[in-house]
């Protein structure tokens, strides 16, 4: 924002912060704090701008329509949340993935196809790293087929995500091996981007989905991931979340979450294996 765009742009008053603060957690279970409070102002004036609204009571007033629930809503939770994320980030979950629980449940589960839920998966990197570690085993290790689908609330995101389109800098944290099999590099030397090999993206399914919702899926889970996603919840808005994962997981069904999240105290049907890793009982 240039610095007279900053002298237009509205200020937010206690009372706006309120109304918004009951809109975001209403729709997304999102909690703003007054802490929060240049934040939210900051983000969202650059949503007026972009809509070229003069106010944020016309900017609340657009997304409780019909309209502005469909199509701006996804913009705000960009404009609130932070999307962090990489490739084999938290590395120990997929090395449990691959040394513990596949070959587990291969012994109980012959035949089946193992399923994997990445919950808030933001830009794709997450589902595409699960693809690459269940792939890799199937080739090395033992036959295995298994579907992805992956969640967010953000539309855009989710065109990136199913697009498959990295920056090279972004594949640092890939292991070489995993590189040569599943990604191709643009073929202009220039752009230095690469690419997810076909076969592994027809892996993973996208799907736009409000953790707030009432939702369903045709099977229930063998592995969920819901990783640095409910830091932005606080702990009633939690353990609501985390009921709806367990009643999708599969008896035996495992749980990955953020290393910095906790489940103690939820008295939910899960038991610890490791840091941020539960199985459903």
């Amino acid at each position: 924002m240039n610095e007279a765009s900053a002298q237009n742009a509205p200020l937010m008053t206690d009372r706006e912060l309120k109304q918004f603060s009951e809109f975001i957690y209403s729709e997304l279970g999102i909690k703003i704090t007054q802490a929060k409070k240049t934040m939210l102002q900051a983000r969202l004036q650059r949503r007026l701008r972009t809509l070229n609204m003069r106010s944020y009571g016309q900017y609340l007033e657009y997304l409780q329509s019909l309209k502005g629930l469909e199509v701006e809503l996804p913009q705000m939770v960009d404009a609130v949340t932070t999307n962090t994320t990489s490739f084999f980030r938290e590395p120990r979950h997929f090395e449990f993935l691959a040394q513990t629980i596949l070959p587990q449940w291969q012994k109980k589960n012959a035949g089946r196809v193992f399923t994997v839920w990445n919950a808030g998966c933001s830009s794709g990197e997450e589902p595409y790293t699960t693809a690459m570690t269940l792939m890799d085993y199937h080739e090395r290790v033992s036959p295995l087929r298994f579907s992805i689908v992956a969640t967010d609330i953000s539309t855009d995101i989710l065109h990136k995500a199913s697009r498959a389109v990295y920056e090279e800098e972004k594949i640092a944290t890939i292991p070489v091996e995993f590189r040569r099999k599943y990604l191709l590099r643009s073929k202009d030397k220039s752009r230095r981007m690469v690419r997810i090999v076909p076969e592994l993206r027809e892996t993973v399914s996208f799907r736009r989905l409000n953790f707030m919702d009432n939702f369903q899926f045709r099977e229930k889970m063998d592995l969920i991931f819901c990783r640095n996603v409910m830091i932005y919840f606080d702990k009633k808005t939690q353990n609501e979340l985390v009921q709806k994962f367990c009643n999708h997981l599969e008896p035996g069904g495992h749980l990955f979450i953020g290393h910095s999240e906790s489940l103690a105290g939820t008295g939910l049907p899960l038991r610890q294996l490791a840091p941020a890793t539960y199985v459903r009982i």
